[in-house]
């Protein structure tokens, strides 16, 4: 039963944090449907791919070591030894729960440099979408909230 139970919060911990990593151009949050953005004209100077390093909330390093903490205590044996394994799985199992978190909120973006119509330069940053740009496309940067996202030019 307590491997059972072990397997389930391990499963429910990789889908939350799955289910939390993603920031696609291509996704409008709630928050921001029905409010208005600025719009700045521009030309794609280059694109590059990068990777957005994956984020360490704690989540992942709580939930692995009350999993590990778990399944470290659940064998059977004097109670000392029983502890001290369940400190010992809680350890690793924080440790993996934070590898697991990093890793699943790892994310393939793109570095898009920008020529203002003014002549500013801008340098972006956004999770790879559906539209691929290149240089020489005509673009328009979409401000909301103090983020940005990048969009091809209509028309």
């Amino acid at each position: 039963m307590k491997k059972s139970i072990t397997t389930a919060l391990a499963i429910a911990a990789i889908v939350t944090l799955t289910a939390c990593a993603n920031s696609s151009p291509d996704l409008i949050r709630r928050g921001d449907a029905q409010t208005m953005s600025s719009i700045q004209d521009g030309v794609v100077l280059s694109v590059r791919a990068v990777t957005v390093d994956g984020s360490q909330s704690g989540v992942g390093g709580v939930v692995g070591g009350v999993v590990g903490a778990i399944a470290g205590s659940a064998g059977s044996g004097v109670q000392r030894e029983q502890n001290v394994l369940g400190v010992l799985g809680a350890v690793a199992g924080a440790a993996a729960g934070n590898a697991i978190e990093r890793f699943s909120t790892k994310e393939d973006a793109v570095e898009i440099i920008v020529q203002l119509k003014n002549g500013d330069r801008r340098s972006i940053v956004q999770a790879v979408g559906s539209e691929k740009l290149a240089p020489g496309d005509n673009v328009i940067l979409v401000i909301t909230g103090g983020k940005v996202r990048v969009s091809r030019a209509p028309g």
